[in-house]
This record gives C-alpha cells, sequence and structure tokens, in this order.
C-alpha cells in the first residue's frame, strides 16, 4: 500500500490535493505535514479529516529530527512536496526565512528520504512541486519550456530554483528517483487573501482600494486550482522519473484586464449598479525586480500524459467568486485570524 507523505497539505494548493487523493485512493495511506503557518488552515479540511485514510502530522519541515523520526514511524514510499514560502513581496522584506523553508526543508526531506529507502528506491517517488517563476521573465512572445534556463528574479523564485536544483542533484548522485512539475499562477476556493484574485475580493466586498502594482500591464498565465491537483495525481502516477512537466492553464492575462473582469463580475454578483468596483482601482509603487511576462508551455504534460485544463479563465473565475461569496465566514475567519485556533480546538484534544 502507497504510504504518501504531503507537505504543506493545509495551505491553499495542498488542501485540494489531499482532498483529491483522499477520496479518489482509499487504498493509499495519505499523511498530511504541515508547520500551520499563517497560510495552513486546517479548516480547509474539515470534511475529510475522519477518513480512515488520512492522518494530520504537524511539524516544520526544516527540523531534522522530527523528519527523520515520522519517516522512520511511518515508511512513507512517496513524497508530494508542496510545503513552501511563496509570496514574492514576502520574500523581499525576509529573504532567509525563504531559503530556510524552501532549500533548507526540501533538502531535509531529500535526505530522510534517501536514508530511508537507498538500498531499495523500487516502487518510491519524491514529487517535487515548484514555480513556473524560476525561468524568470519573458517579452512580448515566447514560452517556457522544460528546457528553458533559470533566470530567477527574486528571492521567491531563487530559492525555488535551488530546491529545484537540490532534488535533481540528490536524483543524479544518490539515484532518487523523483519527479519535478513547474506551475504557473493558481487560483480558487480557499486561498488565503494575500494573493491577487482572493485579496480583490475581499476588497471589493468591503469597498477598500484595490492595489495594482506599476501600469498593471504584467502578464500571467492562469490555472484553476483543481486543475492543477488534477495535473499532480497525473504525474503522480503516469509521469516518468527525472522528467520535469510544466503545468499551465494556456491562459494569459494582464493584471489590469484581470481585475476589471474581476470588478464587472463581483458588481453583478454584488448588485452594484451605480458605482462600478473599477472606481476602486489604485495603482500603487511597482515592487522591486517585477517579472513581466510568464508563459507556460504545457505541451509535453499534455501530449505524453494526456492532461489539459477543464475550465477557462472566465468559468474558473466565476466559481472562485461565486466560492468566496458562500463563504463569508471562512473569509472572515481567515482575514480576522481566528482560523489560527482550529488546530488547538479541533486535534489537540485527541
Amino acid at each position: 500500500m502507497h504510504s504518501i507523505l504531503i507537505t504543506g497539505g493545509a495551505g491553499f494548493i495542498g488542501s485540494h490535493l489531499v482532498r483529491r487523493f483522499v477520496q479518489r485512493y482509499p487504498n493509499y495511506k495519505i499523511y498530511n505535514l504541515d508547520a500551520l503557518t499563517y497560510a495552513g488552515n486546517l479548516e480547509n479540511l474539515k470534511d475529510i479529516e475522519s477518513y480512515p485514510n488520512y492522518k494530520f502530522i504537524k511539524g516544520d519541515i526544516t527540523d531534522g529530527h522530527f523528519i527523520s523520526q515520522i519517516f522512520e514511524t511511518y515508511k512513507f514510499t512517496h513524497v508530494i512536496h508542496l510545503a513552501a514560502e511563496s509570496h514574492v513581496d514576502r520574500s523581499i522584506k525576509d529573504p532567509l526565512s525563504f531559503v530556510k523553508t524552501n532549500v533548507i526543508g526540501t533538502v531535509t526531506l531529500l535526505n530522510a528520504f534517501k536514508e530511508l529507502w537507498s538500498s531499495n528506491f523500487t516502487d518510491k517517488l519524491f514529487y517535487h512541486v515548484s514555480t513556473d517563476e524560476v525561468y524568470g521573465t519573458l517579452g512580448d512572445t515566447g514560452f517556457f519550456t522544460e528546457n528553458t534556463a533559470y533566470d530567477p528574479n527574486s528571492p521567491y523564485s531563487a530559492s525555488k530554483a535551488s530546491s529545484d536544483h537540490f532534488v535533481r542533484a540528490y536524483g543524479e548522485t544518490y539515484g532518487l528517483p523523483y519527479v519535478i512539475t513547474n506551475c504557473s499562477n493558481n487560483y480558487g476556493q480557499n486561498q488565503f487573501p494575500e494573493k491577487l484574485i482572493p485579496l480583490f475580493i475581499n476588497n471589493i466586498i468591503n469597498k477598500m482600494p484595490l492595489p495594482v502594482y506599476g501600469d498593471g500591464n504584467y502578464t500571467r498565465d492562469w490555472l484553476y486550482v483543481i486543475d492543477h491537483a488534477v495535473a499532480i495525481d497525473t504525474v503522480f502516477h503516469k509521469g516518468k522519473l527525472s522528467e520535469t512537466y510544466n503545468i499551465g492553464g494556456f491562459n494569459e492575462w494582464k493584471n489590469i484586464d484581470l481585475v476589471r473582469l474581476l470588478c464587472r463580475q463581483m458588481d453583478e454578483r454584488l448588485g452594484n449598479k451605480e458605482n462600478s468596483s473599477e472606481e476602486l482601482i489604485t495603482f500603487v509603487k511597482d515592487r522591486p525586480g517585477h517579472d513581466l511576462r510568464y508563459a507556460i508551455d504545457a505541451t509535453k504534460i499534455k501530449e505524453e500524459l494526456g492532461w489539459s485544463p477543464s475550465v477557462t479563465f472566465e468559468e474558473g473565475l466565476s466559481k472562485t467568486i461565486d466560492w468566496y461569496l458562500n463563504n463569508s465566514e471562512w473569509l472572515n475567519s481567515v482575514t480576522s485570524g481566528d482560523y489560527l485556533s482550529y488546530y488547538q480546538n479541533q486535534y489537540e484534544k485527541i
């Protein structure tokens, strides 16, 4: 039976992946390891916490002794590593915390996995989930492919690039079986409202300014989070060892165009007929090292593994808005910090 460790499983992408694996594969034992920092929220997984094939473990991936202990105890045959510091603005203010979590944490997991299975890597896998930001920035044309040279421009992307290199190095040096995926911007339900879409949804609800960096012409490729979970599932079961797969939505949007679409959809939902939410758009000072454009070429995963996005951006955004408006209690809990007490209230009794 697969014994799968999913790191960062209480986070945005991680919680959707944990739910999918727990519900879809009852014969797999799923262990969710999360430090429950500000972006980890166990309320995201209330619906599956009593499943017999699911177990939550609270802990820090940079704690070598603890990580070695849980690997020895639970004999994880597979690791899907999502735990990471991921917000560029935070990385600019505190780069060392990104080095610690994203680089040291990844190497700590690699060491524990190597030590446990080095005598027999058969039917084992270390799956490292990364970002398209490691490739740097594009001009008006072109796409990131799996062969694009790394050229990170922020402390966040540099830390993720370093972690990618360590995973490949352990594969080459120790024969550790791995795959890596580099994904574009995710959006959808349960995303912590520091990222653009949930932040702006919350700000529109509360009639607060919508801060847009620079001239708003920065371009990103967007992927619905459930489609990302399906892609990870696909690569996990069908991907070739020692390969990289780019995951993208074939879905480029300039920030300002995205914000205007979001404003229109929110105004329709909220019945704003006189004062458009676009009036809340406020252009603010650009952040240092801001990448102009990301665009993923996801041809490889589509042609080799048969994965492609299931929804358009407009459809996914509509689903996302509806979820936030229908889950105001969740949004209020997250923005007030009350969600942080869920672990103490729910798990420390056990």
